[in-house]
């Protein structure tokens, strides 16, 4: 999908891990036979059969049978809507570990600095941790063979370093600072991958949980992070549903339950083939009192719509941000032998009010539909919400307070934030898709690593008293300009400048503790972030 680079999408998604998506499953059993089915002379399977047998047999040169089959469901598939697909049994697999909360393999976060493995992180308790392997680590062999300085591929050295649970690994590592190779035998383990990306208190009596994609996990860690932000004075709560592109269906669910009372319709899910299924909240939720704010933007979709959705509509909430994506397609998985899966849409979800937020779509322009956020850019609608227009048919009422809401098109927040074109230059853009900003940290980290950990006992320590050296806000400018990356004017430098310091800051952050401290140092500068802090600022003064 096509769209004006984002410097903080660009430095953070690289995490290992963290997939952007937009899809949303509903896990039901299937059953084709259930359905009537014509399989006679003049049935359509019957064609389709005789196609492939005869390609098989008399084509004149070798063709792949299987490739053949999937290139057809391919081609089905493409006439469909924009969120139906195949994916083979490699892709479902990558596809699926974010999602499941887990992948099997040794335990790190890492980067490639030049052609080297760089850790960032050991995950906490993994199996790399508890061998002895630590952030700065480079690895360069994997049972004797190298992986540093011979151009292999990021993908090669992820399968090398991956493999099922209890296999055994041998680790070539150099260390900063001592002499030789270090080896380290890993026994493999399950990996858990994180869904929520931050928690931390952001202002006296306000929590602020970020979530990344809605997965098997994503409700406990939810009520992880509840909990501690509850032992830590939290009465309100910002949720931050900023760029999450979604997940499963149950998820959304739980964590939107949290939220309302008794009976409270969360959404409802229908189709030519699939009854209404309404799910409903049973007024357990630990977060049924004090104010509520959700984030979202023009990349927030199909699950964190759910929950965006019901809390807007039970007038739980406000939503603060940009129209969200617009996906109100629900999938089935249809799983295959071979494990690889097709992902069929066969329902709509509504929100609360009845209205589906699915944005207009004709089958088979696919194309057309991914530009849709472009085209956003082009009208102006990310920078005023003046140019952002819905038709009285589309026009419905949040079931309390009797607000009008619309469907058809994603949710529209009730407070609208513009992009700010003048807090990214182009030149900011640059050095963050162009890795320039993540390259020059994590040479920094590395080298620093240990000073910084003994100079900052803590991240509020290092959050009130670290400034970025000019040296490294040098290393960035230096490393772009030998590829002729350069700001237009003096202008766009002094106005690239203290984002940029504020972005090299949050990196540091995240490689000395987690994610948390990152977006506790990048949120202090996020519109979205700063105006739902400004709606409790006004609460509280009213009070």
């Amino acid at each position: 999908m096509k769209s004006n680079p984002n410097p903080m999408r660009c430095l953070y998604a690289f995490r290992q891990g963290m997939v952007w998506a937009v899809f949303s499953f509903v896990m039901l059993p299937l059953s084709l036979k259930a359905q009537r089915m014509n399989l006679g002379s003049d049935a359509p399977i019957r064609k389709l059969q005789i196609a492939e047998m005869a390609i098989s047999n008399l084509y004149v040169d070798t063709v792949d049978e299987n490739k053949l089959v999937e290139d057809g469901i391919r081609g089905m598939i493409e006439k469909l809507d924009p969120h139906s697909s195949y994916a083979t049994a490699k892709e479902t697999k990558e596809m699926n570990e974010p999602l499941q909360g887990s992948f099997e393999g040794i335990g790190v976060q890492f980067n490639m600095v030049q052609d080297t493995l760089l850790v960032i992180q050991p995950i906490v308790n993994g199996p790399s941790e508890r061998v002895g392997i630590l952030a700065g680590d480079r690895i360069v062999s994997v049972n004797d063979t190298a992986i540093a300085g011979v151009k292999m591929s990021k993908e090669e050295i992820m399968k090398r370093l991956r493999g099922a649970k209890g296999s055994k690994v041998k680790l070539g590592i150099v260390r900063r600072g001592i002499a030789g190779m270090l080896y380290f035998t890993v026994t493999r383990d399950k990996i858990p991958v994180k869904t929520l990306d931050a928690a931390y208190m952001i202002r006296p009596k306000v929590g602020y949980i970020r979530i990344g994609s809605f997965g098997l996990t994503t409700y406990n860690e939810f009520m992880e992070a509840v909990n501690m932000l509850k032992n830590n004075g939290m009465k309100d709560l910002i949720l931050d549903l900023e760029e999450n592109g979604g997940g499963y269906l149950l998820a959304a669910v739980q964590i939107a339950n949290e939220f309302l009372k008794r009976n409270d319709l969360i959404v409802y899910t229908q189709g030519r083939r699939a009854p209404r299924q309404e799910h409903r909240a049973d007024g357990t939720g630990k977060l049924l009192d004090g104010k509520v704010v959700v984030l979202i933007n023009e990349y927030t979709a199909s699950a964190a719509e759910i929950v965006t959705g019901a809390i807007q509509d039970q007038d739980r909430g406000e939503v603060v941000g940009r129209r969200s994506f617009g996906k109100g397609l629900v999938q089935r998985p249809i799983d295959f032998a071979d494990g690889s899966m097709i992902r069929l849409t066969i329902a709509h979800y509504y929100t609360p009010s009845g209205r589906c937020i699915q944005k207009p779509y004709k089958k088979g322009e696919a194309l057309d539909y991914a530009m849709d956020i472009e085209k956003r850019f082009e009208h102006g609608e990310l920078y005023s919400a003046d140019s952002i227009h819905f038709a009285d048919s589309l026009k419905y009422k949040t079931l309390r307070k009797q607000r009008v809401v619309y469907g058809g098109g994603g949710i529209m927040p009730d407070y609208f934030v513009p992009l700010d074109t003048t807090q990214y230059t182009r030149f900011h853009r640059q050095l963050a898709a162009r890795s320039y900003i993540i390259n020059a940290n994590l040479k920094y980290i590395d080298v620093n690593r240990k000073q910084l950990r003994n100079r900052f006992s803590t991240f509020t320590d290092f959050n009130a008293r670290y400034e970025v050296p000019e040296a490294f806000v040098n290393d960035v400018l230096e490393a772009a300009a030998k590829d002729n990356i350069k700001p237009k004017d003096e202008q766009e430098l002094q106005q690239t400048l203290p984002h940029l310091r504020l972005q090299l800051k949050a990196l540091v952050a995240r490689d000395l503790w987690d994610m948390s401290e990152y977006f506790q140092v990048i949120n202090e500068e996020n519109p979205i972030v700063r105006k739902a802090v400004e709606l409790f600022e006004q609460a509280e003064s009213n009070h």
